[in-house]
């Protein structure tokens, strides 16, 4: 009885003591929640925290890629854009061949300017805009992420759905249909459970949350961009040469990566760079330059794994992946950026992705590339390189107007960039403002004109532009085709800025008018097939002479 005493009164020591400690637990816990909580709401806020948005480059949205922008044209400071000063921006979109701009704020709604032919603001109209302006049919949602195309835009809302507007020639909109050519104002994509969209040229890829279909893709296939093994060609009439390439207006998932997982994905203008959760980088498309990175120029139909990212070397999750009109980049183990294609405008092209050694150390948080220049947040620094003659470096006034290697942004160091975007020729940077905002104050601000000032200036030239244009029957192509077509985004060593002329047929789909031998015509001499005189004639020239003008000579 002694014995069984001991125990009982040890077993009722041991419940009181359990008791006891669920007790304190319950008291502990609320606490500990709400310590949870707090976490969770502080992360979140941290997420979608905004900043200010600050733009450089040229703001003359008509001419960009068709003529020379005079200096008083041109922002080549970043500065601050009055209508988003005080909002807090989240995301910029751009790409290296668009001519407008995408910017979310974090309460989710969608911000839209510059060029307009194709109705690729959402606006419901081809007004151009120089100021930033809410998309109103998108009124019920909150914007997540963007894209910008050549002439289309894409967003993704909170819910995954996402929508489109702009050019839909090629069905880049993915709305199912090529019906109407140009869609004004949003449409709903053919896509669900969407987590982000991304554009090229005139084709767009959503990422999704859906096993299997991680990667669909609409829009041009000519170069096999859209990874499904085909560029779609076919003769325009059965007696014709004249070849034509399928709209592909239905989102579609790439078979060869169903059983990937696609977590990240970058557009060129005719090409594709993905990366899946166990870091191996998949490329596709056009092959000029080497630009997909396979020590080739082969166009690639179906996405091709890169061998450099493969055992040791694969990419990390918080990985940073990009992709010029002529070139991609990404990082790698240690934070080491890689790049491969046309890097710069002279000296041989990299085939392969190779180290950039000028940024060794550096930790890269975002990256985007433009026509030709790059944007880098990296630390508390703002890097930007590349060929530029707009300002989209933000060197400012005194500062080159190009840089071969990497430089820092004077103006933004010691800012914490949270997101960059590059165009064809400016940049986009939103920085945080914590810390800074007596620097940020001090900054220009850029006020644009109204959509109505831009409509008085350009609403009638315009319309009669586009007419004629799209009266102007397309003269035959040559043999050379395929070349002509992607010269505007590769051949920028023809000409300093670029082959204006070709840009025009790039950023518009026809010729412009006027176009061909006028000026050699009435000079009485032969010239070098575009109109333009020897160049051993400018200094006798006096118009010719204002072209150059506001070009400051290098030192």
């Amino acid at each position: 009885m002694e014995g069984f005493s001991i125990q009982t009164s040890s077993s009722s020591s041991t419940i009181l003591a359990f008791f006891s400690s669920v007790y304190k637990l319950k008291a502990v816990y609320p606490i500990w929640r709400e310590m949870a909580t707090e976490e969770e709401k502080n992360g979140m806020e941290e997420e979608i925290k905004g900043g200010e948005l600050l733009f450089c480059g040229t703001t003359a949205w008509d001419a960009m890629g068709r003529r020379r922008t005079a200096p008083e044209e041109n922002l080549v400071c970043p500065t601050r854009l009055r209508p988003l000063m005080g909002v807090n921006v989240r995301f910029v979109a751009a790409g290296c061949v668009s001519c407008h701009c995408v910017a979310l704020d974090v309460d989710g709604r969608c911000y839209t300017w510059g060029r307009n032919e194709k109705g690729q603001l959402g606006h419901g109209d081809k007004v151009q805009r120089d100021r930033p302006t809410i998309v109103s049919g998108l009124p019920k949602h909150k914007i997540v992420r963007a894209g910008a195309g050549r002439s289309h835009s894409v967003v993704v809302t909170a819910e995954g759905i996402s929508f489109a507007f702009g050019w839909n020639k090629h069905g880049q909109l993915g709305s199912g249909s090529v019906k109407n050519e140009i869609e004004t104002s949003p449409v709903r994509c053919q896509a669900t459970d969407v987590k982000s969209a991304i554009c090229g040229g005139d084709f767009t890829v959503w990422l999704t949350s859906v096993e299997g279909s991680t990667i669909l893709t609409a829009g041009l296939p000519q170069y096999g961009q859209l990874g499904h093994g085909t560029n779609n060609e076919y003769n325009t009439k059965d007696s014709s040469v004249k070849l034509a390439y399928e709209a592909q207006p239905r989102p579609r998932a790439i078979a060869s990566l169903s059983g990937e997982t696609v977590v990240k994905v970058a557009c060129g203008t005719n090409h594709t760079v993905a990366v899946d959760k166990t870091g191996h980088v998949y490329t596709w498309g056009f092959g000029g330059y080497g630009r997909l990175g396979h020590r080739e120029q082969k166009d690639e139909w179906v996405p091709r794994m890169v061998d450099v990212f493969t055992r040791n070397n694969v990419l990390p999750p918080d990985a940073v992946v990009s992709a010029g009109s002529a070139n991609s980049s990404c990082t790698a183990g240690g934070g080491q950026l890689y790049m491969w294609g046309k890097i710069k405008n002279s000296g041989d092209d990299w085939m392969y992705p190779k180290p950039l050694m000028d940024l060794s150390g550096w930790h890269l948080r975002c990256m985007d590339s433009g026509n030709m220049h790059h944007f880098v947040g990296a630390d508390s620094s703002c890097i930007s390189w590349g060929h530029a003659q707009s300002g989209e470096l933000g060197y400012g006034p005194s500062g080159q107007k190009s840089s071969a290697i990497p430089k820092k942004v004077d103006m933004l160091e010691g800012m914490h960039v949270i997101s960059v975007a590059c165009g064809f020729a400016y940049s986009l940077v939103v920085v945080d403002r914590e810390k800074i905002d007596d620097r940020i104050e001090k900054l220009e601000v850029f006020d644009g004109k109204t959509s109505n000032e831009v409509g008085e200036l350009n609403d009638g030239a315009a319309v009669v532009e586009e007419e004629t244009q799209e009266k102007r029957p397309r003269k035959p192509q040559s043999s050379k085709k395929r070349r002509k077509e992607d010269s505007s985004e590769d051949e920028e060593s023809s000409d300093e800025y670029g082959s204006s002329d070709d840009s025009d047929e790039l950023f518009n789909g026809n010729a412009k008018p006027g176009r061909g031998r006028g000026k050699s015509a009435a000079s009485g001499k032969r010239g070098r097939g575009r109109g333009r005189p020897p160049r051993t004639e400018k200094k006798s020239s006096g118009r010719l002479g204002t072209v150059k003008r506001g070009r400051p000579r290098k030192s």
